[in-house]
């Protein structure tokens, strides 16, 4: 059709369908679904000038169009949500899950968050809202453990299929800036299921989980440092390379505490928690995976103020020692500090593996990132 007028979006991330699908609506009064991202001016988000492609049924003549000379190119990383009409098939099946259930609709669905992690739509239904989320094929497997996890304080799923989830809405707000005792909640949280699942880490794995366990984790650690290197300055790499060569006692070492494999969230952070001030609820479970629970720390005690972390760390120390008398969590942590923050970027480099270029800027940065943060730790003996 061509290319619509620039214009302005706040606050600037560019996974934020809702907000330029709203700015193109009161700008030009025609509704768009936002398939993916096209170009970008700035190596990372927020900001900068962003190109989109979209998609309407409304005609050329009721737009005002310019021409558009790119190419739309072909990728084999590309999830179908990426692609017109893939919403549209996502959202015809999330109705035909709310027919069987008898929950009429109430309003247009409305585009969250599209990007290359994951497809987000608000559907407005009698008594409130239900969420439709979609993943790419290497987040496939989180409907398959919200199944095993229903009566947790996880989302309420009403279904899925394969990388499609329904959820229940979730009523209050995402816990970014949480106060302390939020913080020691969701560590009791995710150290409770944890140890729940210590015993049953082959289930884990035969869901897809993707083993973070010692040796398929060393090897990981050690293809993105070799991959990552020429990002990194020279000393940082002599660092990673003696790290690298540690592993294998850093993982003995963290056996040794006495805390088992288990579950690992993935991306364990107060941002990626829900709360009314009742109840409380940790969300997106596609990042998890199987290895030492402790690999969950490093990434929450990063983002949370720093006059909180030795609360945190001590009240994380005494629920694994309760689930598991005689265990030493906190030197499983010190030990496996440098270890997390390398996962970090093994995860990262696997987004930029499995994703089509476009999306790269999203993820460019943090493998070298992750590596810088990792070096110093082991630099600093942790």
């Amino acid at each position: 059709m061509g290319q619509l007028p620039a214009l302005v979006v706040t606050p600037g991330w560019w996974q934020d369908a809702e907000g330029i699908v709203a700015a193109v609506e009161k700008q030009y009064g025609v509704r768009v679904t936002v398939v993916r991202i096209l170009t970008a001016s700035y190596p990372s988000p927020p900001g900068g000038s962003v190109t989109y492609l979209a998609e309407t049924d409304v005609t050329v003549a009721q737009l005002p169009m310019q021409p558009w000379n790119g190419e739309l190119s072909t990728s084999p990383w590309r999830p179908p949500y990426a692609e017109p009409g893939g919403a549209a098939r996502d959202l015809d099946w999330a109705r035909s899950i709310l027919e069987d259930r008898g929950l009429r609709e109430t309003g247009l669905p409305q585009q969250v968050r599209t990007w290359n992690l994951s497809s987000l739509w608000r559907l407005p239904v009698e008594g409130g809202n239900v969420w439709l989320k979609r993943v790419p094929s290497f987040f496939a497997h989180e409907g398959a453990m919200l199944t095993l996890l229903q009566g947790a304080p996880v989302p309420r799923l009403l279904a899925h299929d394969g990388p499609r989830l329904l959820m229940e809405e979730i009523p209050g707000e995402d816990q970014y800036g949480a106060p302390e005792p939020t913080l020691l909640a969701l560590v009791s949280i995710l150290v409770g299921l944890q140890s729940s699942w210590r015993h049953r880490v082959s289930d884990l794995l035969g869901l897809g989980l993707p083993d973070w366990r010692g040796p398929a984790l060393a090897e990981k650690i050690d293809d993105v440092v070799r991959r990552t290197a020429s990002e990194l300055p020279v000393e940082d790499r002599r660092v990673l390379r003696r790290f690298v060569d540690t592993l294998a006692d850093r993982f003995a070492e963290a056996t040794d505490c006495g805390v088992p494999d288990s579950l690992v969230h993935g991306d364990f952070a107060p941002g990626n928690a829900r709360s009314d001030g009742c109840n409380l609820v940790l969300l997106d479970w596609g990042d998890c995976g199987v290895g030492h629970p402790l690999l969950d720390a490093s990434a929450f005690l990063d983002r949370i103020p720093a006059d909180a972390v030795p609360a945190v760390t001590q009240h994380w120390d005494r629920a694994w020692q309760a689930a598991v008398p005689g265990s030493d969590p906190g030197r499983a942590r010190r030990v496996l500090a440098a270890v997390s923050a390398a996962r970090q970027a093994v995860i990262y480099r696997g987004f930029l593996d499995r994703t089509e270029p476009s999306e790269h800027p999203y993820h460019r940065n943090d493998p070298a990132v992750w590596l810088s943060c990792t070096a110093n730790l082991a630099r600093a003996g942790q």
